[in-house]
């Protein structure tokens, strides 16, 4: 068998899932990348890693050699490497196997292992649902379109959580745990995402009543970006199905459409 027919060969089993050795590598792939994301999380439970550390280092060392392999496969198979060593999946490929090398010359760099995590975002590739990332440009682009009036949005809120904060510092004081402006815009921000972790709270009935002002004001305030980006999202949607005509100017049309539904005029 020729070089390039082995690659060809290769090709189809590892970048395609339409023969049963492509499926079949898939579904081991599959299995591969769960078992070191939940390896590398019970890595991190101490007495875990007490007990079984060495076991764990070996089994770890044993899948990181394995992705080691198929990233060198997939180099090895596509027609231009580099190019794919570039794209995102490549560099998630190369980000899930690094920390391990690292940690073998580097003592102390353990808070890599964290990146193997990268390795769930591999499971979109296995499943096939990367045809469905371009999907994303209409949130993408929702989102980029609402970017003023969101910002403007958290400058209000900026604003909002320390004047309140600073009323509260007055208000309560360093004996109730205001001890500080800052401390105090920290527990406005807390109370006004109805996080409520309970840490500080007033203990005068003007500052419970300030807090249960800012707790109301709260659910209105968190609605505010939702909406924002929701609206975008409608309207990008509309302009992504709308095609206009070049006769009459009507634009409700499908994305699929080829003539016009008013005139019967050819879309372009």
């Amino acid at each position: 068998m020729s070089e390039s027919n082995r690659q060809e060969r290769l090709y189809r089993i590892i970048f395609g899932a339409d023969t049963p050795a492509g499926k079949g590598f898939d579904i081991l792939l599959f299995i591969a990348i769960m078992a070191s994301v939940l390896l590398t999380m019970l890595s991190s439970v101490k007495p875990i890693n007490e007990a079984h550390g060495p076991l764990l280092f070996i089994l770890n060392a044993a899948f990181t050699g394995l992705f080691t392999l198929e990233y060198g496969l997939r180099l090895y198979c596509t027609r231009r490497p580099m190019q794919y060593a570039r794209s995102f999946f490549g560099l998630v490929d190369l980000l899930a196997i690094l920390p391990f090398y690292i940690g073998l010359f580097i003592p102390g760099t353990r808070f890599l292992d964290v990146i193997k995590v990268l390795r769930m975002l591999r499971i979109f590739r296995v499943l096939k649902m990367a045809q469905y990332v371009g999907e994303a440009d209409v949130l993408k682009n929702a989102l980029v379109a609402s970017r003023r009036k969101v910002g403007i949005f958290f400058v209000v809120v900026l604003t909002i959580v320390v004047i309140l904060g600073s009323l509260m510092y007055i208000i309560e004081g360093e004996q109730n745990g205001f001890t500080s402006i800052p401390k105090s815009v920290y527990w406005a921000i807390v109370t006004l995402t109805t996080v409520g972790y309970g840490d500080i709270s007033p203990q005068t009935n003007i500052g419970q009543a300030l807090a249960a002002f800012i707790m109301i004001i709260g659910y209105s305030i968190i609605a505010v970006p939702t909406g924002i980006i929701t609206a975008e999202l409608g309207l990008s949607a509309v302009q992504k199905k709308a095609r206009t005509c070049g006769g009459c100017g009507h634009a409700d049309h499908s994305s699929d459409a080829i003539y016009c539904s008013r005139c019967g005029a050819e879309l372009t």
